[in-house]
């Protein structure tokens, strides 16, 4: 079996982040244990970032949706709620929240699909502001993309998404482990 290239502790960790995931937290910490290496987010789309990863110019990604497979690992984070984008003075944004009942009745609006319109929330939020539609999406990329002529209300019967942090099994960065126990909280004395 061929062994697997090392990376060199000095070459920077590059972590990919989805529109929404909010990496501040963890790059603050990696800056207060100050780790032998450099870190540095890349905000991409979800296909773009997975994509990063599989070629490597990416070496962990924060996603959603996505499990572990025969390539890479995966660690579910937190799951996120998730709104209707609806524009401000339509019937949806006088409601205190929705259901998925409540979206097929609407039918003056389109039902916008973010995942065909790039995936990171802001063209539909536009579309929605344009009054074509509304949009589902986690709460999180609503709140990233807020404007005042939208608004966001949960749909309480919607399906949440999960955020997770993934890497490669093969080929892994020296300062994964490092990057891994910030985000799981440890603190820089625990052990694993």
């Amino acid at each position: 079996m061929p062994a697997t290239p090392t990376r060199p502790r000095h070459e920077p960790l590059v972590v990919a982040f989805v529109p929404g995931v909010t990496p501040g937290k963890w790059e603050r910490i990696w800056r207060e244990r100050r780790p032998p290496g450099r870190l540095e987010l890349t905000p991409l789309n979800q296909d773009a970032a997975l994509k990063a990863l599989a070629d490597g110019t990416a070496h962990m990604a924060l996603v959603r949706d996505t499990s572990p497979d025969d390539d890479r690992h995966a660690i579910e984070l937190y799951r996120e709620a998730p709104v209707v984008v609806a524009p401000k003075g339509s019937l949806p944004a006088s409601l205190d929240s929705l259901t998925r009942a409540d979206l097929a009745g609407l039918d003056d609006l389109a039902l916008l699909d973010v995942d065909l319109l790039g995936g990171s929330g802001l063209d539909a939020i536009e579309l929605v502001a344009a009054n074509v539609g509304v949009a589902v999406m986690p709460q999180s990329v609503a709140r990233a993309h807020s404007r005042k002529d939208v608004v966001a209300r949960p749909l309480t019967d919607g399906l949440e998404t999960r955020v997770s942090l993934v890497w490669p099994i093969v080929g892994a960065h020296p300062l994964v482990d490092e990057f891994i126990g910030i985000v799981r909280g440890r603190t820089a004395n625990s052990s694993r």
